[in-house]
């Protein structure tokens, strides 16, 4: 079991090795989509799991609970167990919960494969619905659902398009541009 504080892992220097980095990332990851979730009830996102038993990359997907915000964040492998508590993440720049209360819109419920997942969490210029809309993904019955509103879907295919049209490496555009045909085919709204 991995006992983590985030506030150990927010301000890693340019020194840093790679393990941690690679950690830290992780730690992020789990904590912004336990406070972009349902709190108080474990859900099984769509991040990975880290771990490679037998130097193969672990099938599971990381499950989350997201307890009262003075309380740890309790997170487990679906495949292989691995598990831990990250405790001082609220009021961090990973902390995606509301701050204050919002109208109910109608959403979409969007399908979507492991790798669209992964470059709509790597978006750096999301709005925080759009954040916690990404990594707020649920899979259910080995599918990864995506659930917005129309505006929020409008919001991630624009900053998908902008993304991909500077974006100078082209193997990432090539993953930018798959993730936009995916959610624009979607939305079967002509773009």
């Amino acid at each position: 079991m991995l006992v983590a504080d985030l506030q150990h892992f927010l301000d890693l220097g340019p020194d840093t090795p790679g393990p941690a980095r690679k950690l830290a990332e992780h730690l992020a990851g789990i904590v912004a989509a336990a406070s972009a979730g349902d709190a108080h009830t474990p859900w099984e996102t769509a991040l990975p799991c880290r771990r490679r038993p037998a130097n193969r990359r672990c099938p599971g997907r990381i499950t989350v609970v997201c307890p009262q915000p003075d309380q740890p964040i309790g997170w487990r492998c679906t495949c292989c167990g691995d598990d831990g508590t990250i405790s001082n993440w609220s009021a961090s720049i990973y902390d995606l919960r509301r701050q204050q209360l919002t109208a109910a819109q109608p959403r979409h419920d969007i399908i979507i494969d492991a790798d669209t997942a992964a470059i709509l969490r790597t978006l750096p210029f999301l709005d925080n619905d759009c954040q916690r809309a990404v990594f707020a993904i649920r899979a259910l019955n080995n599918e990864l659902h995506l659930a917005m509103t129309d505006t929020e879907l409008d919001e991630l295919i624009n900053t998908l398009a902008a993304e991909s049209n500077h974006e100078p490496h082209r193997r990432r555009q090539r993953q930018l541009d798959t993730a936009y045909d995916a959610l624009t085919a979607a939305t079967d709204q002509p773009r």
